[in-house]
């Protein structure tokens, strides 16, 4: 579970939805089998990077290094969406979700669930691994920090794309635009240095509650 501000929560953007009148199926995929384009995070100013991750950063430093020759968002393909949404499903299945407190006997410990089993952040991490592998530019795929729906911490993955921001999850198989997750969105990987950035607590709506 992640430790973050609450005081965060009171900062209210103006919230970002898609365009009334879609139907739950075509707010999630447009005609040529790729969602709907929407607005994408703006992040603004430095941001104190969660202890967890700068541990994680001393312990495998590929994981948190930027590199600015890499494009910061990825052409959005219908073969790109599948694959986003198959690796989302797959990681989801696959890893059994653990608190680190049962797991590593720790409060908060950011690593790729190596043995099968992680939290939030470890499912994170895997998706960002395996999409990696598949040719995702790794600056274009960041973690980010979010208040859930139970008013705790949580971290989940943003793919930056030509059609907006997504999120990749554990809570749920669906990939939703950032701004559709019910999220409070509070810090994400900087794209232009090893540290984060803030998302100044933007406040989202949830489009639909979706598996």
């Amino acid at each position: 579970m992640l430790s973050i501000n609450r005081h965060l929560m009171g900062t209210a953007l103006a919230l970002l939805l898609l365009a009334g009148g879609h139907s739950v199926a075509q707010a999630q995929q447009g005609a040529v089998g790729i969602p709907v384009a929407s607005a994408p995070a703006n992040a603004s100013g430095d941001a104190r990077a969660p202890y967890a991750w700068s541990d994680l950063c001393r312990r495998s430093p590929a994981e948190c290094r930027v590199d600015v020759r890499e494009p910061d968002t990825v052409e959005l393909t219908p073969k790109l969406w599948k694959s986003i949404v198959a690796i989302n499903n797959r990681v989801n299945r696959e890893i059994e979700a653990i608190t680190d407190e049962d797991h590593w006997g720790v409060v908060d410990r950011w690593d790729l669930p190596e043995d099968g089993k992680g939290d939030c952040e470890d499912f994170a991490l895997l998706k960002r691994k395996r999409l990696a592998e598949a040719g995702v530019p790794r600056r274009a795929m960041v973690m980010t920090v979010v208040i859930d729906e139970e008013n705790a911490g949580h971290a989940v993955m943003m793919i930056r794309t030509d059609r907006g921001d997504f999120i990749l999850d554990n809570k749920r198989n669906a990939v939703l635009p950032w701004n559709q997750t019910g999220y409070v969105y509070v810090k994400r990987e900087s794209q232009v240095r090893t540290g984060w950035t803030s998302l100044g607590g933007a406040q989202t709506s949830t489009v639909a509650s979706v598996r």
